[in-house]
């Protein structure tokens, strides 16, 4: 099928500005998400402008990163994030697909053009990434493309589990 079929929905994935409204309410869904998952409970707002306010994305602007945004038929529909970690090193982060969009192939184009971007905008020789043990579709989801788990990379208090890719 071509580009102009209008059976198919036209998806898109390309940088964007994280401090953009668009951008801005991408992340809230994704941590309302994330902090209702950890929780096993529904989030309100003030819990999650409290987890914005302690993680913030800031950094995913250059130089230090990058901000992705996927849509389809032009509507925002998921986000990625890539981080600067060191020379020859970026992190995967932030990735959230709207769950009615979820199975069409959009985590898939995120972390494809989040590698992309890590490999030819920031030199990476690898991409690391954290994850829950909780999110196993995010799991699942990394394996399929070639991640694999390695020893823990970081601190972080949220994280059960690390993988990396090498690029290139």
């Amino acid at each position: 099928m071509t580009s102009t079929d209008l059976s198919r929905p036209a998806r898109t994935t390309g940088p964007h500005p994280v401090t953009a409204p668009e951008s801005r309410l991408l992340l809230r869904r994704y941590y309302t998400e994330l902090v209702s998952r950890y929780y096993g409970r529904a989030t309100d707002d003030a819990e999650v402008d409290a987890v914005l306010a302690q993680e913030p994305s800031d950094d995913l602007a250059r130089p230090t990163g990058e901000f992705l945004v996927a849509r389809i038929d032009g509507v925002p529909v998921g986000c990625a994030g890539v981080r600067v970690l060191t020379s020859g090193t970026a992190e995967l982060t932030r990735l959230y697909v709207a769950p009615r969009t979820r199975g069409m192939g959009v985590a898939t184009d995120l972390v494809t053009a989040a590698e992309a971007v890590a490999r030819d905008t920031f030199g990476a020789l690898r991409m690391r990434l954290d994850t829950r043990r909780d999110l196993v579709e995010a799991r699942a989801l990394y394996a399929r493309l070639g991640y694999r788990e390695i020893a823990a990379y970081n601190a972080s208090p949220y994280a059960d589990h690390w993988f990396e890719k090498r690029l290139g």
